[in-house]
């Protein structure tokens, strides 16, 4: 397994490797892996003759420079990880080789076109927050030009924003979403989750306990009661707080009001766990070709 920090390194390896008619796969991550990002990996490795790997914690995409700087970052620990899932090629660039040394100012980057799958849910608790996903993500795009690009399915709305850069900038890529990987408790993995305090940790399971109930109590109630049945429980509990949770067609991102406006309906969840902000989904109703 190769390391690279530059992107002249990582540029001239995948040229090669593509000329060769080899085919890349690409896995983005921040960092601070865990078993959710190592599936990526592993799903990676089986489908291509190459896998890249980012680990790169992006200023860009935080609008919150407290949530920045306690971001998780383990980068010995996450080389150790990438080589036993099989990865070909580890980038960990610095900020100053994706960026370069100027201010990271508007100026300097480019405004993506979106739509509104970027303006609801975290586009709108986290402005800012899908153009520098959008920036990083297509910088890496335009490095590697891999063929395949591999995202967690818990970042539902992210996957959606990714798909339509890729559509409106024109780029080659297929994007292939991959199943969240949870505890044994039911918690979805999050770099975030190592933030947790033993008694955070204890409670942060109820997230998914509860959205797994609200499936079958959707069954035989409204989507406005199914919203407040999940929010109210939630909230009850201690060290739990709902930032939102909005039940939505999961193709446009947009609220739904019954439960027949859409075949593929999907509940997307912020909870602060503590001081632990903790994002999870559930699907609600799946057409067969989804399932």
């Amino acid at each position: 397994m190769f390391v690279y920090k530059t992107i002249r390194e990582l540029e001239e390896y995948v040229a090669f490797q593509r000329n060769n008619g080899k085919s890349i796969g690409l896995v983005p991550t921040m960092g601070a892996l865990h078993a959710g990002h190592l599936s990526l990996v592993e799903r990676s490795v089986a489908d291509n003759d190459v896998t890249v790997v980012s680990v790169f914690v992006n200023p860009t995409q935080f609008n919150n420079p407290a949530d920045l700087a306690t971001y998780p970052r383990r980068e010995e620990e996450d080389i150790r990880l990438l080589a036993g899932a099989g990865a070909t090629v580890v980038f960990m660039p610095t900020v100053e080789e994706i960026y370069g040394t100027g201010e990271l100012d508007k100026r300097e980057r480019h405004e993506f076109s979106l739509g509104g799958v970027a303006e609801v849910m975290e586009g709108k608790m986290r402005p800012g927050h899908f153009q520098g996903v959008a920036e990083i993500v297509s910088r890496l795009f335009a490095m590697v030009r891999p063929h395949r690009a591999y995202f967690g399915e818990k970042d539902f709305q992210q996957i959606a924003v990714i798909r339509e850069m890729v559509r409106t900038e024109g780029i080659d890529v297929e994007i292939v979403p991959c199943p969240i990987k949870r505890a044994d408790d039911g918690l979805a993995l999050s770099s975030r989750n190592a933030l947790l305090s033993p008694e955070e940790r204890a409670i942060a399971p109820e997230i998914y306990r509860v959205l797994s109930y609200s499936v079958g109590y959707s069954h035989d109630h409204s989507v406005q009661a199914t919203h407040d049945t999940v929010v109210e429980r939630l909230d009850s509990m201690p060290h739990l707080r709902v930032e939102y949770f909005e039940i939505v067609d999961a193709r446009t991102l947009q609220p739904v009001e019954e439960w027949e406006e859409s075949p593929w309906i999907v509940g997307c969840i912020t909870v602060y766990c503590g001081k632990v902000r903790l994002i999870d989904n559930i699907a609600y109703r799946t057409p067969a070709a989804e399932k």
